[in-house]
């Protein structure tokens, strides 16, 4: 496969299951439910290791690339039996719902060259130069993984996971333990999962606040898709960087009166109000969801023990409320007003009770398939964002034995018209972000022109990709 200027030849393909496994089924939760058959990207990019006395699986009769491959797959052996998910496959039950087989298949693994130094790779432009290249299509299973050695003897990582499986959280918990049993001398300390569907059943009687009605939607209620147009306007990704600075200039501008607004609700509120004012006439109403985490929400369920158990809990624990706002009036408010609408959105689903009637919501419509309102377009003259926080994404944990990436990133790829927004954090400075954007083009050509000073396209000087090994 090529294009952009470069090859991807991969080398050999093989299955790596779980070291150990015993197959049996795995319910999905009401809260995977929600979720739709899509897979989500995410890539590590490690520059060439000129100290190859730290590469686990050293062999003199191999490359020191061919070693850290090695390391690489063995450890992933060890972490899929504490992560079995991840090695088995998703199947439709009698109701057409989908069910978890943990029958061990295991992973496709890719061993691949590209004919690329990884200073010229434009990560600015992760569809053409990421997307299928370095990040592999998922063709079976429910994870798939790339090890891809650069010409320049760079070593980019590259994982699909179907998102009905596991949420960032969930895969967060698996990528720091497959990096921990990689480099780990003896036994591993990393924390297990906990696959106790039994921590999100249903209530009995099931009960929901009404409010649930707007943010969710049965799929049978919708109007047909329509056709797209070749004339349609579509989502692109791109990848920039925030200063630390910057943030903390949207946060003091967002923040009033002894009232301080987190660094992500000040982000959001800012890009949400750059958008609005950029906005062509036709465009009457933004919607902005808002990805919440479920897990420190649900913890007056269970007693002080089974909530450290909720912690590590591997599945979905996501709801998606939206706030919504006319172009006029987001051009008319300050960035204190916006983000006081983002913050009262985000209330409204920071609580126990809210993923409680959730569960039940979907228990109640059961086996009818649903999702987030926020993906819909209820008319033509709206559109959606949704916002995640990767802000935990633990970029500098993943460590296999010879050092912490130079960069990493997830990466949506995906149709419909919504974009989807997650800022992560640099391991290039401290207390800069990464922001990934999967965005209609228009949206992106008015946070470039509006907001450049805030957001700056990734580029090899900020990677420092001119320096050391990097050449």
């Amino acid at each position: 496969m090529g294009s952009c200027g470069f090859l991807v030849n991969v080398k050999r393909s093989e299955v790596v299951a779980a070291a150990s496994a015993q197959e049996h089924w795995l319910p999905m939760s009401n809260l995977d439910l929600l979720l739709p058959p899509l897979d989500v990207g995410v890539f590590f990019c490690y520059k060439k290791n000129n100290d190859t006395t730290s590469i686990p699986e050293k062999n003199l009769m191999t490359t020191p690339t061919e070693s850290m491959v090695a390391a690489v797959k063995k450890a992933l052996a060890q972490a899929l039996v504490s992560f079995y998910p991840f090695a088995g496959e998703v199947v439709q039950n009698r109701l057409g719902e989908p069910e978890l087989l943990c029958n061990n298949r295991g992973v496709d693994f890719l061993d691949a060259f590209a004919d690329i130094e990884l200073k010229d790779l434009d990560l600015y432009h992760p569809d053409t130069s990421i997307h299928g290249k370095f990040v592999p299509f998922k063709k079976q299973g429910v994870l798939s993984i790339q090890a891809t050695e650069l010409k320049c003897g760079s070593l980019v990582i590259g994982c699909s996971f179907d998102h009905r499986v596991a949420d960032a959280h969930s895969a967060n918990m698996f990528f720091t333990a497959w990096a921990e049993i990689a480099q780990a001398k003896g036994t591993a300390t990393y924390t297990a999962p906990s696959l106790r569907r039994s921590m999100l059943n249903p209530r009995r009687p099931t009960t929901y606040d009404a409010a649930i009605d707007d943010l969710y939607v049965l799929l049978s209620s919708l109007p047909p898709p329509k056709e797209p147009k070749a004339s349609d306007d579509r989502l692109l990704s791109r990848i920039y960087y925030i200063e630390g600075k910057e943030i903390g200039q949207l946060q003091s501008m967002a923040s009033y009166n002894g009232c301080r607004r987190t660094k992500l609700e000040s982000f959001s509120a800012f890009l949400w109000k750059t958008i609005a004012e950029g906005s062509c006439a036709q465009i009457k109403k933004i919607n902005l969801g808002i990805v919440v985490d479920g897990r420190k929400r649900l913890k007056g369920r269970y007693n002080e023990e089974k909530n450290f158990s909720m912690q590590n809990y591997f599945g979905n624990v996501l709801s998606i409320p939206y706030a919504e706002a006319s172009v006029r009036d987001l051009k008319e408010m300050n960035l204190e007003g916006v983000a006081d609408m983002i913050h009262a959105c985000i209330e409204g689903a920071n609580k126990e009770d809210h993923f409680l009637g959730l569960i039940d919501w979907v228990e109640e419509h059961r086996p009818q398939p649903a999702a987030a309102a926020v993906y819909f377009k209820s008319s033509e003259d709206e559109e959606a964002i949704v916002i995640s926080s990767g802000l935990r994404f633990p970029v500098a944990q993943m460590n296999f034995g010879w050092g912490m990436p130079d960069f990493g990133s997830y990466h949506f790829h995906w149709g419909g018209q919504t974009g989807y927004v997650m800022p992560m954090p640099s391991v290039s400075r401290e207390g800069d972000w990464i922001v990934y954007m999967n965005l209609l083009k228009k949206h992106l050509d008015i946070v470039e022109s509006k907001s450049a000073h805030v957001f700056r396209p990734l580029n090899p000087a900020y990677l420092k990709m001119n320096k050391g090994c990097w050449m």
